[in-house]
Formats: C-alpha cells, structure tokens, sequence
C-alpha cells in the first residue's frame, strides 16, 4: 500500500518524464529505423535464462545486419556472467559499482509499477532510461512485465513496441495482472513462449494486442560429449523455491539405495543453498548431492552427467532443459504449469511425469538411471528435439518476419 501511495504522489513527476521522452523524432532520428532494436533487461551482467535468451536475440540479429543495444536497468558487477555476443552494445542505465550516491537512487520510480518493480528501480533509473529513449527509433523489446508497462505507458513515437512475456500471465500477481489488462493493448505486439500462454494472454487480453508464439531458443553448449553411462544426475537453476530442489532432493533420497554408484550435482546459486544443505544431510545423502554454486561452463558440467531433471514447480519455456537436450543428456520433468509438455513427449525423448508428484519424480529418475538403452534412446531423440529450437535455423528466422512485419503495420497505422 505505502508503495502504491509513493507512486501515486510521484504522478506530476511521471507526467514530467513522458512528456520529456516523447519528443518527436527528427528524420535523421528515422534513417534505418527498420534495423534498430533496442532490448530492455533486468541485468544483463546477471544470470538465468531469460538473460541468455535476450543474448542469443540479440546475438542473432546484430549477425543478421540489425543495430542492436542492450539497456540494462543495472549493473553490479565488473564482468558479466555470461560473454555479450558480438556486434551488441550494452549499456547499463545505473552502473552501482563505483558506490557513488545518488540522490535520486532514495527517490521511488515514477514510472514503474509497484508492484513488478523491486528494488534496482527508482528515479535515477528513470530518468536514465527516458534520456536514452527520447527520440530513439526501431524497436523497443522489452522482457518482463513491468517493462512492458513502461513501454505501453511511455508510447514512445518512433518506437515500435515488443512485449516479451516469458512467465505464464497465472503466476504473476493479482495487482499486475490487472495493470497488465490495462496497459498492453498499447504494444504493438505481445510474445509468449507457449501457445498455451499465448492463448492465454489474448484470452485475458481481449484481443487488445496482437499476440504471438515464439519459444526460446537454444544455443551449442560446447565441451565434450557426455558418456550416458556415466551415473550422474544433473539440475540446475537459481535455489529458490521455483525451482524445486527439495522436491529433487526428496525423490533422489527414495531411490538411492537401489542406485548405490549415482550421484546428484544441482548448479547455481540463492537463497536457499542453506536449506538445500540441511536437507541433504538430513536425508543421508552427504557427499552423494552436491550443490556446486554458479557454473561459468555448463556444457563441460552436462558432459560429466548422463541424466538432467527439471523439478520446477513452475516455468515459462525452461532453457536449461532444451540446452541439456541439446547436449544430448535424458531428461526427466514434472509436467510444471507451462514448458516441459511442449518439449518432451514422454518415453520418447525423455520421461514426463505429473507435477508436484514426487513419488513419481523419483520412479522415473530410477527408470532412467537402470536403464542404460532408455537413456541412450531418449538422449538421442531429446538432441534431435532440441535442433527445432536453435537460432539460426528456427527461432532467429521467426524473430526477423515478426519485426518486419509488425514495423510495416505499425508505420502503415501511422501513415494513415
């Protein structure tokens, strides 16, 4: 509530800064707007996978001739997490590595909403953000929702819009869903990485904004290729409670006796590394599930294992599983509200089991651990999978028709 009531009392201040960034543009502002994209991320020194998907866009086009530009809201960190793709500048709207104050950093944002904001934003971010937006032209890709609140509340002239959507519209809160009924019939385009969401955006939606389906993309790992008998499960993600960890833990602890040689390493770094911890303990399994933190190369990590489990609770489209897939690893999945059912197709090219069914989980887990030529099956139909989903081939082409067809209606709508 008090969040609500800053951002109210901030109105004069965000009418300031819309006025200021929609300053029309100039004609040399226009030249070559068909092949500017300018994308806006949370972090783009972080990790996860929406940053590694906005990287392979960006990536991609910036090879396929377009000016491409990553504003990231901040930067906290001297080297990035994951190598920038050539040909893309990134620029980082409030750089908080030199501890320097800024006033306007005590001063809530004026034009993010509370309620997706968090704390990187504020007035300086803001103010930052309109500056390098005023008179810019192309495209405006934005990457989460209250990003594309500010896109839609901004209208920039010269910018055609782009929401991304890459969580399903059900998990988001109650207060956002709502702003997001509100404001997104101002995009110019909505994606979403499922046809499951998509339907269910444009249903929620109204029609209001045109809707489109384009998955995640997956990019080669690298490293060697893995030994599919080698008896090693491999997870990863950030340790919240998302991503389901206990719930790997639980399953892994039912079934490791009769699994005596096979181990468990879950990758990646959060909150509740702690907890993890103790829970391994508790259930004897010390030194057989390893939490290894943040892994720089997980192609080299993925080909030290042979299985990869995906125990989310939820997702929008899990990369990490088309890049284990592509690795060519056998993958095990709860059937988790968006995601795994639209990559695996069950004892094909990996095992889906019900969500939230740890009794389950843990069957398949020792199904594809007994059986060496299930996992041999599955890893090779799973890599095959995987080759749908890359770049150059599949995605990257989607993006291209998409941008020049929604640039040639939004200019034909303002023509007109």
């Amino acid at each position: 509530m008090l969040a609500l009531l800053a951002h109210a009392a901030l109105w004069p201040v965000r009418r300031l800064l819309r006025a200021y960034a929609r300053a029309t543009p100039r004609s040399e502002d226009r030249a070559g707007s068909e092949r500017r994209v300018t994308i806006l991320l949370g972090s783009a020194w972080g990790m996860g996978g929406t940053i590694r998907t906005v990287h392979n866009l960006a990536g991609h086009l910036a090879s396929r001739g377009y000016e491409v530009e990553i504003l990231s809201v901040y930067r906290s960190r001297r080297k990035p997490f994951f190598a920038f793709p050539p040909g893309v500048r990134v620029t980082a709207l409030d750089d908080r590595r030199n501890g320097r104050r800024r006033l306007l950093r005590r001063v809530p944002s004026a034009l993010a909403h509370p309620a997706g904001a968090g704390p990187r934003w504020n007035l300086w971010v803001d103010v930052q953000l309109v500056r390098r937006l005023r008179r810019r032209t192309g495209f405006l890709i934005t990457t989460r929702p209250v990003l594309n609140l500010i896109s839609a509340d901004l209208r920039l002239p010269g910018l055609v819009r782009v929401g991304q959507e890459h969580m399903s519209h059900d998990l988001w809160g109650a207060r956002l869903q709502r702003a997001m009924a509100a404001a997104y019939g101002r995009l110019d385009v909505l994606v979403a990485l499922t046809d499951g969401d998509r339907a269910r955006y444009e249903q929620v939606l109204g029609g209001a904004v045109r809707t489109e389906r384009i998955p995640n993309s997956v990019s080669a790992l690298g490293g060697p290729e893995p030994d599919l008998a080698t008896p090693v499960i491999i997870a990863a993600g950030r340790l919240t409670p998302q991503k389901g960890f206990d719930r790997l833990i639980d399953a892994f602890a039912k079934v490791a006796d009769e699994h005596p040689g096979w181990r468990v390493t879950i990758a990646g770094k959060g909150e509740l590394r702690g907890r993890l911890q103790r829970r391994i303990d508790r259930a004897g399994l010390t030194g057989r599930v390893k939490l290894t933190g943040a892994v720089k190369d997980m192609g080299a990590a993925m080909a030290r294992a042979s299985v990869f489990v995906l125990s989310s609770r939820a997702e929008g489209f899990p990369l990490i599983l088309l890049e284990a897939m592509g690795k060519g690893l056998a993958p095990v999945a709860f059937d988790c509200r968006t995601g795994p059912a639209d990559i695996i197709d069950d004892r094909r090219n990996g095992l889906l089991v019900p969500d939230g069914d740890v009794d389950a989980l843990a069957a398949a887990m020792s199904e594809m651990m007994g059986e060496e030529e299930l996992r041999r099956r599955c890893a090779g139909a799973a890599r095959e999978t995987a080759r749908d989903y890359e770049m150059g081939t599949a995605i990257g082409p989607r993006w291209e028709a998409l941008l020049a067809d929604v640039y040639e209606r939004a200019n034909a709508g303002r023509e007109r």
